[in-house]
Formats: structure tokens, C-alpha cells, sequence
């Protein structure tokens, strides 16, 4: 396996559309728990003029994309991108499968899990599904984690294709050699145990454990992951690898087997 990062930042390609990645940066500024932006928060969040960020806002304001109440001249997620959003989760069909295998394995190891998708240089994660009876647990939908650093991302980087590991540590900056490690013992990890768990001592936060396995759907191009996380008091290192672990990874391989894939992911290409 080579691990020699070899390609060029995406920018860097003539067919680049850089004012069309610029308005979707605007778009994915949003959080689940934001109660409305404006150009300079939109601004601070994607490193971009707010000059650049006013005409952009207002493009996507005419286009239906972005709402504007005329308070404190703030933006809001429109009905043009709940559209698109819909018309995305019904076209991929592994999500409604997987949510009631993903609801039962929260409910019995009593951990949030989680279905995480890359989003450029971060893991976004789009759906949740919380244990029943337990309110002490975190993060919602359109919350970000960083790919180095999260079990989340270890798994992400093991079941990555080439090109698209090469892509995705362009994208983070992460140190080439640090990376090619994470990846190696990422994936060494999946294919022992068929669960990717990063060092609880090295995560990102350290109010969160978690243990990951990547699912490969034949309507995407590159992996998504499934998590379960919850404290450190709830989720030791023991019980991520000997109960957690095992039940995250049943789950999938459950999925996996209803998609038609009984044979099991295929991860790289």
C-alpha cells in the first residue's frame, strides 16, 4: 500500500468551480442548534470576506436555499435545502434500514449512536439515535468531529480508498507519516475485531469514549461511519472493546446482510 501523499489540493484543478464551493462552505456553516446566522458569524466560521459572504448569502436567500425573518438580519436554513435534503436521504436507502438496528444497539448498551458521513476536513454527523431512559449524552445532528484524533475518523482513514485518504489528509493537514500510522493501526484494528477504538487518553475531547466501525454503501462513493459514544464514567476502554465493540460491529454486519451484502463490507479499492 503506498502511503505517499501524492495529490494536489482539489483548488488546485482547473475545473475547480471556486465560487460554487465558496457558496456551499456558507451552507454547511449551519448547526442544528443555531437560531439563525448572520454574514459575519457566517463569516468567522468559514474563513471567508464578508463581503464574499453577504453576496453569496443573498444569492442563496433569492434561490430558496437560505430564509431571511428580517430580525437582526439573521439566515436560516430554506426550504429549497430541506428539499435537497430530502430528496438525498430518500434516495440513499441504507439510512431507514439502519435506524431501527442502530435504535436497539443504543438501547441495549445504552450509548448514543451516531451515523457520520466526511465533510471535507471534519466527520458530520447526520442522524441520532439515543438510548431510551438515558438523558446524560451529547451531540446532535450537524455537529462536527475532527478525523485525527476520534475513533469516529480512525475508521474513517482504515476503510478509506487511496485516493480518497490521500484527499482526506490534504484536507486536515495532518502530518503524512502520523497519518499513514493511524491508518495501519486503524485498520489493523478492523480487521481483528471488525471495531476501530481510538486511545480515550488522545481523543479529541476528553468528556467522550467511542468506538467506530465504517459501512460501505453501494450508493456512495466512500464509507460512512456508525459510532457509539457516551462518558467516560459509562464507557470504559474494556467495555468498548468486549461489549460495545462486538455489538456495534453485529450491527452493521446485520445491515450489511439486509442491503444484499452478506458477504460483508469490502473496504479500499
Amino acid at each position: 500500500m503506498n502511503e505517499h501523499v501524492s495529490h494536489t489540493a482539489p483548488e488546485a484543478d482547473r475545473r475547480f468551480a471556486t465560487t460554487l464551493a465558496r457558496g456551499l462552505a456558507v451552507l454547511r456553516a449551519f448547526r442544528a442548534s443555531d437560531d439563525g446566522l448572520g454574514n459575519g458569524e457566517i463569516a468567522e466560521r468559514t474563513g471567508l470576506p464578508k463581503s464574499t459572504v453577504s453576496r453569496l448569502s443573498w444569492t442563496l436567500h433569492q434561490l430558496g436555499y437560505l430564509t431571511h425573518s428580517g430580525r437582526a438580519d439573521r439566515y436560516r436554513p430554506g426550504p429549497a435545502l430541506l428539499a435537497l435534503g430530502s430528496v438525498a436521504s430518500a434516495s440513499i436507502s441504507f439510512v431507514d434500514l439502519a435506524g431501527p438496528i442502530m435504535q436497539r444497539t443504543a438501547d441495549e448498551t445504552g450509548t448514543l449512536s451516531l451515523l457520520l458521513v466526511r465533510d471535507q476536513a471534519k466527520l458530520l454527523i447526520v442522524k441520532t439515535w439515543r438510548p431510551r431512559g438515558v438523558s446524560s449524552l451529547w451531540l446532535e445532528a450537524g455537529h462536527r468531529v475532527p478525523v485525527m484524533g476520534s475513533s469516529s475518523g480512525r475508521a474513517l482513514l482504515a476503510a478509506q480508498s487511496e485516493e480518497a485518504y490521500h484527499r482526506t489528509v490534504l484536507l486536515t493537514g495532518a502530518d503524512p507519516a502520523a497519518a499513514a500510522e493511524t491508518r495501519r493501526e486503524a485498520w489493523s484494528q478492523l480487521m481483528g475485531r471488525g471495531f476501530v477504538i481510538h486511545d480515550p487518553a488522545a481523543y479529541f475531547a476528553p468528556s467522550i469514549h467511542a468506538v467506530a466501525r465504517p459501512f460501505q454503501s453501494r450508493d456512495l462513493s466512500e464509507p460512512v461511519i456508525f459510532t457509539c459514544g457516551a462518558m467516560p464514567e459509562d464507557l470504559s476502554l474494556e467495555r468498548m472493546r468486549d461489549e460495545v465493540g462486538p455489538k456495534l460491529n453485529a450491527a452493521v454486519q446485520e445491515l450489511e446482510r439486509i442491503m444484499g451484502q452478506g458477504g460483508g463490507t469490502i473496504f479500499r479499492d
